[in-house]
């Protein structure tokens, strides 16, 4: 039988490992690159099957999903897995590394930026409507109606000859842009992350000596998974641009004094617990 500061272990770990769990239909093979992402990213970082299995369990996922979603991940080319002793080492490909490198810098970025200069381009239909759809496929650009984008920064040089391009700061900007900024689903998840990280951090232990390795591990891939859904979905825009209650800054500010207090662990750790 558990004695009580074990129960008492297990009972803040569970409640915050739930509350942090995203809510939202959770697809485990982007549970998976949220974690590696994280925790082994780097070139010859690896982690064994069964610290997988420790890390990604308590959010309420079965072996058999992580199996699934590690055997698309390797046919996505996202991750390898090689025998490492009786068991298997998994590890980012450098397809994998590449993409998670693209987009760490916006998901760590503690004070987030807007340029000062914008630009603006018009669509026409026709060839200068492809162009404008490529860009938007492949650039940073905010669409603001379906032939119109805002870009940040000066206007490239190679810009198409099809799209007419303004500078542009903005005077007023619209309740209909705020929404399309800020949609109502994009502002549940923003606020609903905030709720729980709020609570999340009322029952963490103040002694970072009661958090063990793997508990940190979970509660730090559940958090950079629910602010990856927030943060690679709002578009980098001025304050002016979100609706007067967009806890986007404050989401920010309670991710990473959160993150901060659960310190990335070794992974020899990981596999050693």
């Amino acid at each position: 039988m558990k004695d009580t500061k074990d129960s008492w272990q297990d009972s803040w770990f569970d409640t915050c490992a739930a509350l942090l769990t995203d809510p939202q239909n959770l697809r485990v093979w982007s549970v998976i690159v949220s974690l590696f992402g994280d925790l082994a990213q780097r070139p010859g970082d690896r982690l064994s099957g069964g610290a997988l299995s420790r890390i990604i369990m308590p959010a309420g996922i079965k072996p058999e999903a992580i199996r699934v979603a590690l055997h698309r991940l390797r046919k996505d080319g996202w991750i390898d897995s090689a025998r490492q002793g009786r068991a298997s080492a998994h590890f980012l490909t450098d397809y994998g590394r590449a993409q998670s490198a693209e987009v760490s810098p916006r998901i760590y970025t503690r004070a987030a930026a807007a340029p000062e200069a914008w630009h603006l381009l018009i669509a026409e239909d026709g060839a200068g409507q492809t162009a404008l759809d490529d860009l938007l496929l492949a650039e940073e650009y905010f669409s603001i109606a379906r032939n119109v984008a805002l870009g940040a920064g000066p206007v490239p040089e190679d810009i198409d000859d099809d799209l007419l391009v303004f500078d542009a700061s903005a005077r007023t900007v619209p309740a209909w842009v705020r929404l399309r900024a800020c949609p109502p689903e994009l502002s549940e998840a923003a606020h609903g992350l905030l709720r729980d990280l709020s609570q999340a951090d009322a029952l963490l232990p103040r002694t970072p000596e009661a958090i063990s390795p793997l508990q940190i591990a979970t509660l730090r891939m559940l958090i950079v998974h629910r602010w990856r859904r927030v943060v690679l979905r709002q578009p980098d825009l001025p304050a002016a641009f979100f609706p007067a209650d967009w806890p986007g800054p404050a989401c920010r500010a309670a991710v990473f004094d959160l993150l901060d207090r659960l310190p990335r662990p070794a992974l020899a750790e990981l596999e050693a617990e």
